[in-house]
C-alpha cells in the first residue's frame, strides 16, 4: 500500500484557502502593499489562531503544527507566511510561557475569532541593528504616573501595516535600567509607520520602519521586564522558532522546483519536437534540484523532531536547509534562462523571494561564529581531558 513520503506533512491548509492566498499575492508582491486578501484567508481558515493554548479556547496546536502551516502557506505567499509566522510564534511562547497579562491576552483571543489579530515584534533599530549581535535598545520606556510613554524608531517590522499590536523592546528610564517588551495597540496615538520597504523580495510583508512618539501604555502592559544585563537575545534558545521559520522558504523552493518541472513538460521548442523534459540537460538539472529541496525538507522536519533540543544542531541545520534552498532556486532560473527571469512562470518571484532565507536575525556569520566557537571549544576540552586508561 503506497505511504507518505518521509517527512511530509498532512495538507492541512485547505487547497481553495492556498489558491485565494496565491492569486491575491501576486498582485501585492507586484505592488509591494501589504497582504491583506492572504491574510484574510488565513483567518477565514481559522488558522491564525491555530497555536492558542486549549486553556484559552484554541485548538492548542504546536510547533509541528506551526511548520506545517507556514510551509504550506509559503508556497502560495512566503509574505503571508512570514507575516503568519509572527503572530503563531506569539502565541505558541503565551502557551508555554503564560508571559502575557491573563485578562488582556484572553481578550486578544476573543477579538481573534471574528477579525485578524496580528501580532509582531519590533526589535531592530536603525543604529542598534539586529538584537542577535548584541546591544540594548535606544528606544526608551519613560515611567509616567499612568504607565509608560515609548518613544523611538523600530526597523523591519514585518506586518507593519496590518499589525493590530506591535510588541516593542525598548529600554527604561529608571536607574538601574531594565528592558522589557512593551505591548502597544496599533491604534495608539503617536505610532507612525515609515513607508521605506522596497525590497528585492520578500515584497509584501510591510516590514517598514515604525516609529513612536511618547506612546502611552498602561504599567502592566509589559512582558519580560528585567535587569539591563539580562535582556540579550538568547540566539541558541531561539534556534527552533528560527529553523521553523525557515520552513517558509521551503514552501518557497518546493514552489520553484514546481514551477521548473511545468515549464520542462510545456516548453516544447519547433526545432525538438519533444517537451524539454524529455532531454538529459533538463532531467540532469531537475535531479539536482529534487536532491537540493528535497533533502531540504529531510533536513529540517528531521532536525525539529529527532534534535529539537539540540540548539547546535538546529543551527547547522538551518544553515544547510537555507544554503540548498537558495542553490536551488538559482540553479532552476540559470537553467531556463529568459523563462526563468520572466514574471509569467512565478519562479522570479521564487527567486527573489529565496535571497531572503538566511537574512533573518540570528545571520548567517553569527550562526557560523557561534558553531565555530562550539567546535574550537570541543577540540580544546577533548585535548585537555587525559585519555581513559585500559584495564590491564
Amino acid at each position: 500500500m503506497p505511504t507518505e513520503p518521509e517527512h511530509r506533512p498532512a495538507v492541512i491548509v485547505p487547497p481553495e484557502t492556498l489558491a485565494r492566498i496565491a492569486a491575491a499575492g501576486r498582485v501585492a508582491d507586484r505592488n509591494g502593499s501589504f497582504p491583506a486578501e492572504g491574510i484574510q484567508a488565513v483567518q477565514d481558515a481559522g488558522l491564525l489562531q491555530a497555536t492558542v493554548a486549549r486553556r484559552y479556547g484554541g485548538p492548542g496546536g504546536g510547533l509541528d503544527q506551526m511548520v506545517q502551516i507556514i510551509s504550506q502557506i509559503g508556497r502560495a505567499d512566503p509574505s503571508v507566511a512570514l507575516i503568519v509566522t509572527m503572530t503563531l510564534a506569539n502565541h505558541l511562547a503565551q502557551a508555554d510561557r503564560s508571559h502575557w497579562p491573563e485578562d488582556y491576552y484572553r481578550q486578544i483571543v476573543a477579538e481573534g475569532r471574528s477579525r485578524p489579530i496580528l501580532l509582531n515584534a519590533a526589535r531592530v533599530e536603525p543604529d542598534l541593528g539586529s538584537p542577535a549581535r548584541g546591544g540594548l535598545p535606544q528606544t526608551r520606556a519613560r515611567r509616567t504616573a499612568t504607565g509608560w510613554a515609548i518613544s523611538g524608531t523600530k526597523r523591519f517590522v514585518t506586518g507593519s501595516e496590518g499589525l493590530t499590536h506591535f510588541l516593542v523592546w525598548a529600554t527604561t528610564d529608571e536607574s538601574p535600567a531594565r528592558v522589557g517588551t512593551f505591548i502597544v495597540p496599533a491604534e495608539t496615538p503617536g505610532i507612525t509607520i515609515i513607508h521605506n520597504w522596497d525590497s528585492l523580495g520578500m515584497r509584501a510583508t510591510s516590514s517598514h520602519d515604525v516609529s513612536f512618539d511618547n506612546v502611552a501604555v498602561p504599567l502592566g502592559q509589559v512582558l519580560d521586564l528585567v535587569e539591563a544585563g539580562k535582556g540579550h537575545q538568547d540566539n541558541l534558545g531561539h534556534a527552533v522558532l528560527t529553523l521553523a521559520l525557515t520552513s517558509i522558504y521551503l514552501g518557497a523552493g518546493e514552489a520553484a522546483a514546481e514551477a521548473f518541472a511545468r515549464f520542462a513538460h510545456d516548453r516544447v521548442p519547433a526545432n525538438l519536437g519533444r517537451p524539454i523534459a524529455e532531454t538529459e540537460r533538463i532531467q540532469t538539472a531537475a535531479g539536482e534540484i529534487d536532491l537540493l529541496v528535497g533533502s531540504a525538507r529531510t533536513f529540517l522536519f528531521d532536525a525539529l523532531a529527532h534534535h529539537r533540543h539540540d540548539p547546535l544542531h538546529l543551527m547547522r541545520a538551518r544553515l544547510i536547509v537555507g544554503r540548498q534552498l537558495h542553490a536551488a532556486a538559482g540553479l532552476a532560473v540559470k537553467t531556463l534562462g529568459n523563462p526563468g527571469l520572466a514574471a509569467e512562470l512565478g519562479l522570479e518571484r521564487n527567486f527573489r523571494d529565496l535571497q531572503a532565507v538566511l537574512v533573518h536575525a540570528p545571520q548567517e556569520d553569527t550562526v557560523l561564529t557561534i558553531l565555530g566557537r562550539s567546535a574550537l571549544t570541543r577540540f580544546r576540552e577533548a585535548q585537555e581531558t587525559p585519555p581513559l586508561r585500559q584495564a590491564v
